[in-house]
Parts: structure tokens; sequence; C-alpha cells
């Protein structure tokens, strides 16, 4: 972890210099703070290129971050997100330790997430958010989290390019919702995740005829 930390300094800020981590504007608009806020936690349920998104503008602002418990994760997708990889520490197997890797990270990192290996007790998730708000760091959580500060869920996806049985899939359109304690009821939007380029934009209000698929998976 001190060499971690040293790695950090010397390649410049750990976290971005405003009051919350940027997310893209599609995403800001339905969050409480417009952003992610240190020293909360977001559980995320239909992840993967949410996932993705979420890390990179955070990257891309300078601020270091962290993946613990997901060896399934395709650094490759990640960059094309837009995840800068030199910022980027990734904690594959961590094991039965996954708790104690996400609290160490976070003493460097400003925005670290994780796929919990287990159950969470009420009392570690306390614990965490002691250490996430002393040290200003940001939780995002693949799955179910004790007290979290919004849940991000991914729904409805519909897929696109195939048309009559040729050609590629190039970019999955769906719904995202979230749901927050500090917000009177759920926001939404229709987004493509991913886009054709790999990231994350808006949906068109109107997807040209042939063009639009069934959902997969």
């Amino acid at each position: 972890m001190r060499q971690l930390r040293a790695q950090v300094e010397e390649k410049g800020e750990r976290r971005a210099p405003s009051r919350v981590f940027a997310v893209p504007r599609e995403v800001a608009g339905l969050l409480p703070d417009a952003g992610l806020r240190p020293g909360a936690a977001y559980a995320l349920a239909g992840a993967g290129a949410l996932l993705h998104a979420l890390l990179a503008e955070p990257s891309r602002a300078g601020t270091w971050c962290g993946v613990v418990g997901m060896p399934e994760m395709g650094v490759e997708a990640a960059q094309q997100a837009g995840v800068v990889l030199d910022r980027l520490v990734l904690v594959p197997e961590p094991g039965r330790r996954w708790l104690s890797a996400v609290a160490a990270l976070a003493e460097v990192l400003g925005v670290v997430a994780v796929r919990p290996g287990g159950a969470v007790a009420p009392a570690d998730a306390a614990r965490l958010a002691s250490r996430l708000r002393d040290r200003e760091a940001t939780l995002l959580v693949v799955g179910e989290w004790p007290r979290a500060e919004a849940v991000l869920r991914v729904e409805e996806p519909l897929w696109s390019g195939v048309g009559d049985g040729y050609g590629n899939l190039t970019q999955r359109e769906v719904t995202l919702t979230i749901t927050s304690k500090r917000m009177p009821r759920p926001r939404s939007a229709r987004l493509l995740l991913p886009g054709p380029d790999g990231q994350l934009s808006q949906a068109p209000s109107v997807v040209p005829a042939g063009r639009r698929l069934r959902a997969v998976g």
C-alpha cells in the first residue's frame, strides 16, 4: 500500500478538485448531487457497462480508481468506455479479505468499485462508511449495500445493429433508473450503454426502421 500511495502521489491528484466526482452528463441529472458524493456508497444493479461509465469521468479528471473482486472485468472495454487505465488499480480475487482490500484502497484512491464476496454486516458497512467519509472516497457496489446513497438500476436492454440475419451488434439501449433516499421519486432516462463508440450517450428519440432488435440477455 505504501508503494501504491507513492505511485499515486507521483502521477498526480488522487481526487477531483470539486465537491463531487463527475459522471456523464446523461447520468448527472438523475443523481441528487449531480455526481458521486465523496463518503457515499452507491449500489449498482445490472452493472457492467454502467460501472465503466461511472469510472471513466473521475479517471479522466485525474482521480485514481480501484476495482475489487471482478476478475472478469475487461480492461479493453473499460478503456473504450473512457477509463484511463494508468489510473486504474485492479484487485481481481481478494477472497475473503475483499472488505479489507476495499478499506485499504479507500485510503489511497478516490473511487473504489467492488463486487462483495459475501453478505455485508451492518456494522462492517458502518465502519467502512466512516473510512470513506474520512478519506473522501466514493464506493460503487455491484449488488446490494446497506444504507446506500442511491441505487442505480439498468433495465429493459435493447440491442441494435443486426438486420435480416447479418451485421454486428453495435449499441445497446437501456433504461437507467436511480432511486435515492434524498429524492422524492425515482428518476429515469433512456440511454445508449454502450453506444457505437463504446461510451454512454443519450438514446435517440427515433430509431431507424429495421435496426432495432429484441432484448438480448
